[in-house]
């Protein structure tokens, strides 16, 4: 194993695998034909009482190619996938693919304004959703924004059990003169789609984000960066053919897109999707379909920590449990080993690093930041450079300096849909630039401090809200902590806490100042203190600081 000096982070590799293990499929689609070659038998997808096999998965993204190549969809059309976790967002996703063309991955709870502005940007050929989000928005955006192929879909299909938690109250909807997805992949049962080919930098994905700043952009993710961090997640975890993957995170988010499906494409392993997050429903599907990984949102997981319904064996099935898309305090991960045992391990990446760029080796437990008290987010993965750089001129940093986390490797993507200013801005000569600050230590662990537009300046002092929140997470009455700046007449800035206190549970103001006073210097602990019974969060479990600094 190499030693070198600039990349530290090489010596906490597992011991026995390679440090770039050669690359194995240049396209995403790829991954999909060898697994239905070597395990076509086997299943792809558990959805509640259902489940369906590799070669019917392969049968119906024919089908459905067929169908949309039938309607004018051409090699590089885009085509919009509004849906929640169903079988009908996997086939979909490879039936687009089919067709040659690229797939637009979107948040099925986004309104008519969002809607609107997604469509106008990526301009898509055809749009796959749910009856109900058509009727309640999309008719309404197609009505200024036109769409030449619609279909829509329902997830009371592809099951029989009608799961009362989850699908109670929902009925169909058909819409006039709009093709039903089932009865589409029925009309073309059997037909075969003309051979497409891609190479590893055609465009697999767009996926929106909102960046650093600004309006959502589409990062461009290529066929190529689709089939390396697949194979990260494969390689660096140590998964084996077959293992199941249980679907936490939403599909139309990168980590769904990449952690659960691609994944589960790469190891022929079965994927467990139960529509949208619910806890109780999800401790059921780990217990019925005993899936050996999940990657999902801190809160998500911690979510079902704190359900009456778990059990210490609940997921006795997991070989590994990590967890992506913010920082984790020390704190929770020893709550939830002791609860089931499992030692949650983070990965870090963006949208733009298609899922993981940083990941804890799965032999390994992540260090604490003494300075900042962050769990660290992992290492380097495999034919990845991150460096620390200086936020305003871009100059490298020396190890632990805190600065912007940038990255370089094959997950990047080439840039955003259409927006060549934003893409000069984000990635520079190879480097993503992520907005994100952290600190890599002399051993090669990356911190996450925090991003740079959180930072709080009180009087002059820094202060970065996720060195105060892990801090209030190691209270013991506390169940979720958000840390933001609100203006302060006489410091400029102050310290702001919002707090969900745990059931059962009660905590004065006083006492978590207190708790804070002998943990951190005086300018960091909280000048006011918030307590609500749920804090906002974003569809994939982030915690929406902006709506809390009123």
């Amino acid at each position: 194993m190499s030693l070198d000096p600039a990349m530290p982070w090489l010596r906490q590799y597992t011991p026995g695998r390679p440090t770039a293990p050669p690359i194995e499929h240049g396209d995403a689609l790829s991954l999909f034909r060898a697994a239905v070659a070597r395990a076509a038998s086997s299943p792809a997808i558990h959805y509640f009482d259902t489940t369906l096999s590799f070669a019917e998965v392969d049968a119906q993204s024919d089908a459905l190619a067929c169908a949309l190549l039938q309607r004018g969809v051409t090699r590089g059309d885009r085509v919009a996938l509004v849906m929640q976790n169903i079988p009908q967002f996997v086939i979909a996703l490879l039936g687009s693919w089919k067709a040659g063309a690229i797939a637009v991955s979107i948040n099925p709870m986004n309104r008519e304004r969002e809607l609107a502005l997604l469509f106008a940007d990526c301009a898509p050929k055809a749009v796959i959703a749910h009856e109900n989000a058509y009727r309640e928005v999309i008719a309404r955006v197609l009505a200024t924004t036109p769409v030449a192929i619609v279909i829509t879909t329902s997830e009371l299909d592809y099951q029989t059990r009608h799961e009362p938690r989850l699908l109670a109250g929902i009925s169909r909807y058909r819409a006039d003169g709009v093709p039903d997805f089932a009865e589409l992949v029925a009309a073309h049962r059997g037909e075969e789609p003309p051979p497409v080919a891609f190479d590893s930098s055609d465009t697999a994905l767009l996926v929106y984000t909102s960046g650093t700043t600004g309006l959502p952009k589409g990062a461009m993710n290529s066929h190529g960066n689709v089939a390396f961090t697949a194979q990260v997640y494969r390689d660096w975890i140590g998964l084996a053919e077959g293992d199941g993957i249980l679907g936490i995170a939403p599909l139309f988010h990168i980590t769904g897109l990449i952690g659960h499906i691609a994944l589960g494409l790469l190891i022929a392993g079965p994927l467990t999707l139960a529509y949208r997050f619910e806890p109780s429903v999800m401790l059921d599907a780990i217990r019925e379909r005993q899936p050996a990984f999940t990657i999902g949102a801190i809160t998500a997981l911690l979510a079902l920590m704190n359900h009456p319904e778990a059990r210490a064996d609940s997921l006795a099935s997991l070989k590994a449990v990590y967890s992506g898309g913010a920082p984790i305090a020390p704190s929770l991960v020893e709550q939830f080993e002791a609860k089931f045992g499992h030692y949650i391990r983070n990965a870090y990446g963006l949208t733009e690093s298609t899922s993981p760029a940083t990941v804890c080796p799965v032999d390994k437990r992540a260090p604490v930041d003494p300075l900042f008290g962050a769990l660290s987010v992992g290492v380097p993965t495999y034919r990845t450079d991150v460096r620390i750089v200086d936020a305003e001129t871009a100059a490298p940093l020396a190890n632990g300096e805190a600065g912007e986390i940038t990255i370089r490797g094959p997950q990047i993507v080439s840039g955003y849909w259409r927006k060549p200013e934003a893409t000069l801005e984000a990635i520079r000569e190879g480097w993503l630039h992520t907005g994100d600050i952290g600190v890599i230590d002399a051993d090669g662990w990356l911190y996450l401090v925090d991003r740079k537009k959180d930072m709080i300046n009180a009087a002059g002092y820094k202060v970065w809200p996720r060195e105060v929140e892990d801090v209030l997470y190691s209270h013991p009455a506390v169940r979720e902590a958000a840390v933001v700046g609100v203006p302060d007449a006489y410091r400029g800035e102050t310290v702001k806490a919002v707090l969900s206190l745990k059931a059962g549970v009660d905590v004065t103001t006083a006492e978590i100042v207190q708790h804070c006073r002998e943990r951190m210097a005086a300018y960091k602990v909280p000048r006011f203190v918030e307590f609500i019974a749920e804090l906002p969060k974003t569809v994939t479990g982030k915690i929406l600081r902006r709506e809390l600094r009123g």
